[in-house]
């Protein structure tokens, strides 16, 4: 049976052993409720999947505690999202980090070759003690692949039941919108692809390069 409780030290502490065993944990954010579990091993991203029903070829995010924990993933921000990261983070916006990195979670393109994963520092302190204390997690919204993200942790628990250990209680999230989700395309006249518009939106971001050192290639 699953638990749902408030965020503290002794859940936080059942957190980090349900994840350190390959389990899964439902965590709030600055956006939506996410489910979540251990980058690095592949089994317990399997059951994000199935608990969430999603389609392989979508990949999972990476939640951080800081910018500092990037380096210790061997990730590195590709020109201009390291311009963006110091606008934008934290807060909901997720950045695509390039790199040969050991994350189980890496989406690989056959064209190119190249490593990528997606990353997010959540804009809230709720989160911010969840990671600290977890360390970097993979995660997605917590609800059915297709339905509306869980905006509180009995619409997390009503969506995905079972399939989850631990539901970490932090109050509801702002809304049910997602993070922007931003990679680097060096074909591009400012050099991005909004590859999903969130919180955040297109025009802002481009904006924001515009603004600060001006669209590449002008």
């Amino acid at each position: 049976m699953s638990e749902i409780c408030t965020v503290n030290d002794e859940s936080l502490a059942r957190a980090v052993e349900i994840i350190h065993d390959g389990g899964l944990v439902v965590i709030p954010t600055d956006t939506v409720y996410g489910v979540a579990c251990d980058p690095r091993n592949i089994e317990a991203i399997r059951k994000v999947f199935a608990a969430k029903q999603r389609p392989k070829y979508k990949s999972l995010q990476v939640l951080l505690p800081s910018i500092e924990s990037m380096e210790k993933l061997h990730l590195t921000l590709p020109v201009p999202l390291n311009r963006l990261a110091a606008m934008f983070m934290p807060g909901a916006f997720s950045p695509e980090a390039e790199d040969d990195c050991s994350l189980a979670t890496l989406r690989h393109d056959p064209t190119t070759g190249k490593a990528t994963q997606g990353v997010r520092i959540p804009n809230s302190a709720v989160a911010l003690r969840i990671l600290r204390a977890t360390g970097p997690l993979a995660a997605t919204s917590a609800n059915r692949s297709g339905e509306e993200s869980a905006q509180t942790v009995q619409e997390a628990a009503d969506a995905l039941g079972d399939a989850v250990d631990l539901y970490l209680d932090g109050g509801a999230t702002p809304g049910h919108v997602s993070s922007t989700v931003v990679a680097a395309d060096p074909h591009e006249r400012d050099g991005i692809a909004i590859l999903r518009e969130g919180v955040i939106r297109e025009l802002v971001i481009r904006k924001a390069l515009t603004l600060n050192g001006g669209a590449l290639g002008a």
